[in-house]
């Protein structure tokens, strides 16, 4: 405990394995991991919270043993957006720590009813010196009375904007990723439970499957991104891909990243 709040830490050898297996995952470049470090966001798949199967709540999500602790049974959770910067490289084949903690949490009522607000900040460290920040905001709900399942939409495809980046989004891709990152989440792999308990028309496309689509957009560009602040502005399901697009702006590059029909599901900016 440190002050009135609670703070989990955890500290391993960072491995080449999982930067590996995300490159091939996206099919994207691997940097030199012993010099240049993990690019913006690659941390998400170390210093990993693996809670014990008992621990997990209907939805997968862990209900105790780690931060943030939903604030009440049956809540559901989505991940909204966050801020990250990287103040250094991150390397491999060295011991890294995380340090988490709450540093705010309020209610709210919506227009579906009552909201839980909590941003989580990440502090990575290496060698004794700060490497990662990084807040993440957390929304918890009341969970929606059951209706009639949801359809999935046809989309009308509309032409991706020049140097824009498509990715395929498929059930095995959100599989993947959700092992890749140990999300036990089922609105990313178990269809029925995303249509039948949560009311989705799919399979939902991982947040920060779509934060990494945005920093990888700029990276691929050849520009080293050092933070991203984005914002989750509506879910993204398998059947409707995902397409994700950057423009300079002022100095970074505003992103955004939309489906096949043009609508957008999230926004950032990236600075280099």
């Amino acid at each position: 405990m440190t002050g009135d709040h609670e703070v989990i830490t955890r500290t391993e050898v960072l491995r080449p394995e999982p930067a590996i297996a995300f490159a091939g995952l996206l099919d994207v470049g691997l940097p030199d991991l012993e010099t240049e470090g993990l690019p913006l966001l690659w941390h998400w798949f170390y210093l990993l919270e693996r809670p014990r199967q008992a621990d997990l709540g209907p939805d997968g999500h862990p209900v105790r043993g780690v931060l943030p602790t939903p604030p009440g049974p049956g809540r559901r959770r989505m991940f909204a957006g966050g801020r990250v910067t990287r103040l250094g490289p991150l390397v491999v084949g060295r011991e890294a720590t995380r340090r988490t903690e709450v540093v705010s949490s309020f209610d709210k009522e919506g227009r579906t009813g009552r909201l839980t607000f909590t941003v989580v900040r990440h502090t990575l460290t290496q060698g004794g010196e700060v490497k990662v920040v990084e807040e993440q905001d957390v929304v918890y709900r009341d969970a929606a009375a059951l209706g009639a399942p949801a359809e999935a939409a046809p989309v009308t495809p509309v032409p991706p904007e020049d140097g824009a980046w498509s990715l395929l989004v498929d059930p095995v891709l959100l599989f993947r990723f959700s092992a890749l990152t140990y999300n036990a989440h089922r609105i990313h792999y178990d269809r029925d439970y995303a249509r039948d308990v949560e009311g989705y028309p799919g399979l939902v496309t991982h947040g920060p499957l779509q934060a990494l689509a945005m920093a990888e957009s700029v990276r691929r560009t050849g520009v080293t991104a050092t933070s991203l602040d984005y914002r989750l502005v509506s879910p993204l399901f398998d059947h409707q891909g995902l397409i994700v697009s950057s423009v300079e702006s002022g100095s970074g590059h505003a992103v955004i990243v939309r489906d096949l029909g043009g609508r957008v599901t999230a926004k950032g900016q990236v600075e280099a």
